[in-house]
């Protein structure tokens, strides 16, 4: 998950992905390492974190990983893919 340290839309998904038993989250910190803003807007077409990755899909930010939760779809996407992990390869 791409992310910053002071992003409250951050700290909800991965409350939300922790309350779906996902046990660790790797976390690119953008803020701290500029470059890796540029590779997420490259990779993404975003500007804004979280970027989220699940078994090396992106799913979007954080109102799109509540959109899958709302509609049945991120129990399966998680339990189908890698739940662990974050970022470029992983969760």
């Amino acid at each position: 998950m791409y992310s910053t340290g002071m992003c409250p839309y951050c700290v909800q998904a991965e409350r939300l992905l922790r309350a779906k038993g996902v046990g660790e989250i790797a976390k690119i910190r953008v803020d701290l390492d500029p470059p890796r803003r540029i590779e997420m807007m490259q990779k993404t077409g975003r500007r804004t974190v979280p970027q989220i990755y699940i078994g090396g899909e992106h799913v979007g930010g954080y109102d799109d990983l509540v959109a899958l939760d709302r509609d049945g779809k991120l129990d399966p996407l998680l339990s189908g893919g890698a739940a662990e992990g974050a970022g470029a390869a992983g969760l």
